[in-house]
């Protein structure tokens, strides 16, 4: 079995800053590769060596494969890591870094090909007995076809993009009097983020919450789950909060929805980290949507209550050992949050707010951690997603991890832009959020821009931890402050429709 004594980390900011500590702990010597507007990032300052692929402009740099490889080759790199993003799900990059004599960390590019097809996805674990949305799983252009097929499945449908995900292609259909346009929209934007305009029809959940679960996978045929995440709070059907475990699931469904993740697995033969993805209904029925065959942006969660390096994990598998950690070993401790922390304005409908990072100071204490890639001072660059850095808290329950979670965003402190902070203090700090009682549809049922201007009394804040959120509320600057008095019938009428619960 092979030693990996050097990794080129095919990616930049905080993901090469994850995977490079793991590699600095395992005695790992690291590369990093940047793109000129990357040129004093931090992961280009903690590799052992870093090397400049290209210009600013992702498919000018970070979206050469061959010039990383070369770069890898005359660094004298064993592997490969391809964080996530970019890369990381590219099965033709998988089998060029195998081709080149290095190795991939992360799954074969065989695995990569199936899952990176939602319709290939669901016909290879059809066999499985994974529970599916119902639906026509087929891909089709033609509007006229999918519009039968529609009536057939039964409105409200979902239209989804075969070839990719992040909410890309994807369009809810109400009646059928709304359907060519929504499928003509579909079929442009699939066409646009993927070069490739086929869509399939699913029956539309009306009420649905996003489940997933991390799996390890070894080379010799043994794969484990290491529980789920809720990841149901998002904007653009993209993911802002995550937490680790889901607070609707108990031992019975949590083992069934993780044996389930498991034979996903199995179906493509995985080895590596991957995650496992499923839309549950409000009689919390899982069913299967895609497997992620990568790294999670959201994995510090999962690391959090298993206390498992994920990183370290994913090398010593890419180095041919079998896994060390056995399903009857693993047990969940405690509750974890991460929030992500985007360069975006969450009061102009989340736009990117890029520029100077004016003021930049991290949260610290007990059961904190931020994985970032900025310093205060450092720009921003208008390349790349705006995402600054991924927030994170650990505690004995749900609860105290919200209290937690709150008070670092109050210790957060960035100025020079706007960030989405002020928007994940609100979901926190919501009733919806606090009871467990939310679904994907978060922000349209209970978000406005007027929601960050609640401008709180003292009173009012009271108030608001009688809704439970523990005498912690919301200022205009997005800031959490105690308070003791005693709220009025009148003022507590008032707080519930200034802040809209």
């Amino acid at each position: 079995m092979p030693n990996i004594k050097k990794i080129l980390i095919a990616n930049r900011g905080e993901i090469a800053l994850r995977v490079m500590r793991t590699a600095r702990e395992m005695g790992i010597k690291t590369v990093a590769i940047y793109s000129e507007a990357d040129r004093k990032a931090l992961h280009v300052r903690y590799a052992d060596e870093a090397f400049c692929v290209g210009p600013p402009p992702s498919k000018e740099s970070y979206l050469r494969m061959d010039a990383i490889i070369d770069v890898a080759k005359q660094a004298g790199a064993d592997a490969i890591h391809p964080g996530y993003g970019f890369l990381s799900e590219n099965a033709a990059f998988a089998a060029k870094v195998a081709k080149a004599g290095l190795i991939f960390i992360g799954p074969s590019p065989a695995s990569i090909e199936v899952m990176g097809s939602k319709l290939a996805a669901k016909e290879a674990v059809s066999h499985y007995d994974i529970p599916m949305v119902p639906g026509i799983q087929t891909a089709i252009t033609d509007i006229a076809k999918a519009k039968k097929q529609a009536a057939e499945v039964g409105y409200p449908i979902l239209i989804k993009a075969s070839a990719g995900g992040g909410g890309k292609g994807m369009r809810i259909v109400n009646e059928e009097s709304e359907f060519e346009e929504q499928m003509q929209r579909a079929i442009s934007e699939a066409e646009s983020a993927f070069g490739d305009g086929a869509v399939f029809i699913e029956k539309y959940i009306t009420s649905p919450r996003h489940i997933e679960v991390q799996v390890l996978g070894d080379q010799h045929g043994n794969i484990i789950h290491l529980f789920e995440r809720e990841c149901s709070i998002q904007r653009r059907h993209q993911k802002v909060i995550e937490e680790a475990p889901s607070s609707i699931y108990g031992e019975q469904k949590r083992k069934a929805i993780g044996e389930a993740a498991v034979r996903v697995a199995k179906a493509c033969d995985y080895y590596g980290a991957g995650t496992v993805e499923f839309i549950v209904d409000e009689n919390l029925d899982f069913f299967f949507l895609e497997m992620n065959t990568r790294l999670q942006v959201e994995h510090p969660v999962t690391e959090q209550i298993t206390g498992i390096d994920l990183v370290r994990q994913q090398i010593l598998i890419a180095e041919g050992k079998p896994l060390e950690i056995k399903q009857e070993d693993l047990k969940i401790h405690g509750h974890s949050l991460e929030v992500r922390v985007y360069a975006e304005d969450p009061a102009n409908s989340f736009l990117p707010d890029i520029g100077k990072l004016v003021t930049y100071v991290r949260p610290q204490g007990l059961g904190v951690r931020v994985d970032d890639g900025f310093e205060e001072g450092m720009d921003i660059p208008i390349y790349y997603d705006p995402m600054i850095a991924k927030l994170t808290v650990h505690a004995e329950t749900r609860e105290l991890a919200i209290g937690r979670m709150l008070r670092a965003i109050h210790e957060y402190k960035i100025s020079g832009i706007k960030t989405t902070l002020p928007f994940c203090s609100f979901v926190l700090q919501h009733e919806a959020f606090a009871s467990g009682n939310f679904d994907t549809r978060f922000v349209e049922k209970y978000f406005t821009p007027a929601s960050l201007d609640v401008g709180l009394t003292e009173e009012e804040a009271q108030i608001a931890a009688l809704l439970g959120v523990k005498q912690i509320a919301v200022n205009q600057t997005g800031t959490m402050e105690k308070t003791s008095s005693s709220p009025s019938d009148a003022k507590l009428s008032r707080w519930k429709r200034r802040a809209k619960l």
